[in-house]
């Protein structure tokens, strides 16, 4: 009997339950009746505390297409993973320690990891730890290293770009800025993405900080050629030229004197009160990571399945399954732990998008 644990961690994002059926019905079809998966519930909370489902073929059944994960999630952030699973206690064991012992009471063959950038941090911890990991890249930031795409992306270029589709019809006939902030802290890949489908006049991500006065160059640009309206995509985490030369430390404190529930809002009051001009925001927020996953994220999420399935067989732990070059890659965790794969100031799209006019605020 092979033992096979799975878990998903941090945001959720479409995509996460086809890959858990891309996972376990591949691992079936091999094994049958041989193979026992046991779900850890919420993420490494379940693994830490051994909170579980021992799962059923048909609990894979009819979940292609569903939404969000059905094993539940929770953020653990990487730097309490040495912090002790109960502070009140004395002998409590650390959190990572928790985690190590519950894969050894339950003698798993393999634990399957669906996470981003901090979840691959503590997968590779657990495999360093002699735990068999292989895990699969799922984040809406496409900010993973090690992969070309990550499942969950596309999804959530889809609905965003649907905002801003949207938006334009409004913008146009009342003649407004419209600011329409999309998520991403710190890599602006959707919001690039989005920007371009939906045909943004001004691009804003955290790899390129911007400049207001060349923002408010590019709308009087739009103004003296008589169009009435622009669109500005903004991530949530773009960050100002003046920022960009600050300290995380400092940044996070300017921060804090701010009156703003975001950042699209402090640019939108700081545009009013240079030109005059009304301005209008819109946050889709969450609205992005949630749905159907698209029919490109179901492919790419059961073929990162199928494919992760076949490392499990041939026992090589301490991988991600990634795309590279339109071919499945399996990427050691050492590589992909700690790194962030941001966009380049000379990205393909990029240098489209300012071939056509859009202004990235710089």
């Amino acid at each position: 009997m092979k033992i096979i644990g799975m878990l998903t961690s941090g945001g959720d994002c479409q995509g996460l339950n086809t890959a858990l059926r891309g996972v376990a019905k591949a691992l079936y079809e091999v094994w049958q009746d041989d193979v026992k998966i046991i779900g850890f519930l919420d993420g490494f909370r379940g693994l830490m505390e051994n909170d579980i489902r021992i799962m059923q073929p048909r609990d894979f059944s009819g979940i292609l297409t569903v939404g969000g994960t059905i094993l539940g999630t929770s953020r653990q952030p990487f730097k309490q993973m040495l912090d002790p699973l109960d502070p009140l206690r004395d002998d409590s064991p650390t959190k990572l320690k928790a985690m190590v012992e519950t894969a050894n009471a339950h003698q798993l063959d393999a634990l399957v990891v669906l996470g981003g950038n901090g979840t691959h941090k503590t997968a590779h911890l657990l495999s360093e730890k002699g735990v068999p990991v292989v895990s699969l890249p799922k984040t809406i930031d496409n900010d993973l290293w090690g992969t070309d795409i990550t499942f969950g992306f596309q999804s959530a270029v889809n609905i965003a770009t649907d905002v801003i589709d949207s938006i334009h019809t409004t913008a146009t006939s009342h003649g407004r800025v419209f600011l329409i902030e999309l998520m991403g802290n710190k890599a602006g890949w959707l919001t690039l993405h989005a920007g371009v489908a939906g045909g943004a006049d001004v691009i804003l991500i955290p790899e390129i900080p911007y400049d207001l006065d060349i923002i408010i160059e590019a709308l009087e640009k739009r103004q003296r050629q008589k169009k009435k309206f622009s669109i500005i995509a903004i991530a949530e985490g773009a960050i100002s030229k003046k920022e960009a030369d600050m300290s995380k430390k400092e940044r996070r404190d300017a921060r804090m004197d701010w009156h703003y529930p975001s950042v699209a809002y402090k640019v939108a009051h700081d545009l009013e009160q240079k030109t005059g001009q009304e301005i209008r925001v819109t946050v889709p927020g969450h609205y992005q990571r949630g749905g159907t996953p698209c029919p490109f994220d179901r492919v790419l999420a059961t073929t990162l399945g199928t494919a992760a399935a076949s490392l499990i067989q041939k026992e090589t732990f301490g991988y991600m399954v990634g795309t590279r070059q339109q071919k499945i890659k399996a990427v050691p965790l050492a590589e992909v732990a700690g790194r962030r794969r941001d966009v380049p100031e000379d990205d393909l799209l990029v240098q489209s998008a300012k071939a056509l006019g859009v202004s990235f605020g710089n």
